[in-house]
């Protein structure tokens, strides 16, 4: 969970692994895949309204591609104080018939955000959720397709330019929590290590709700990186040959 939204024309590769340290892979505790992929752009040319969309594929799963997108407005475009505000989608897809022993990932997650940066401390941000009933069910067979989510971020080791000002910072601590005994119920939290203003990586455990879904917990690895400002029209032409 996180207050941002990729620039305009600014596209995000995301690769998060989630690694199983000591509890066997079995059918039982596998509902929550361990490798993704996610490039996501931004595709509206305005500073007080913002939109990304983005694919995520999800590695050895029967059914590995599902969509995002999240639509808002930035802390601070129309006040000093107003929070930023977002509306968004992910695991978005198609109902797809399983075999025996699959888990099924078209959770179709609809959330809002409200956030507020509070000096010294962070940024702290909040919002319910809601999913598929038949994709979110607990290990004892229970619909958990309600519930909310909450995320804490504070940055470290500025990092100045030329005029003085602060362009990234080296290191930023993130922790949130998604509520909810289904397969994505977690509690996670980590480091992220900027190489660049462009290139991060997190690392850190994560903490699930319901240990007989997907284990008691993973270390996750999430590798960040943003490419070259893009025209989303250009682009879109040259795919239809224009």
């Amino acid at each position: 969970m996180t207050q941002d939204i990729q620039p305009y024309g600014v596209l995000h590769l995301g690769i998060d692994n989630y690694f199983r340290l000591s509890t066997p892979v079995t059918n039982s505790n596998a509902a929550f895949p361990t490798d993704m992929t996610s490039p996501t752009i931004g595709v509206l040319p305005f500073r007080k309204f913002q939109m990304e969309t983005g694919i995520d594929y999800f590695a050895n799963t029967p059914h590995p591609w599902l969509f995002n997108a999240k639509f808002g407005t930035p802390e601070g475009s129309y006040s000093k104080y107003q929070p930023a505000l977002e509306i968004g989608v992910f695991c978005a897809g198609k109902k797809f018939d399983l075999k025996p022993g699959e888990s099924r990932l078209d959770y179709d997650v609809a959330y809002a955000v409200i956030g507020k940066t509070i000096p010294k401390v962070g940024r702290v941000s909040a919002g319910p959720y809601m999913g598929n009933h038949a994709a979110l069910i607990s290990s004892d067979g229970k619909y958990q397709n309600v519930g909310f989510m909450t995320a804490f971020d504070h940055s470290f080791v500025p990092v100045t330019g030329k005029d003085g000002s602060v362009e990234y910072s080296k290191v930023v601590f993130a922790a949130d929590y998604q509520s909810g005994k289904n397969a994505l119920g977690a509690a996670g939290g980590g480091l992220y290590y900027y190489f660049t203003s462009d290139i991060s990586l997190l690392v850190g455990p994560t903490f699930f709700n319901d240990k007989d879904l997907n284990g008691s917990w993973r270390l996750s690895t999430q590798l960040d990186i943003n490419l070259p400002k893009l025209n989303p029209a250009r682009v879109i032409a040259k795919i239809r040959g224009k």
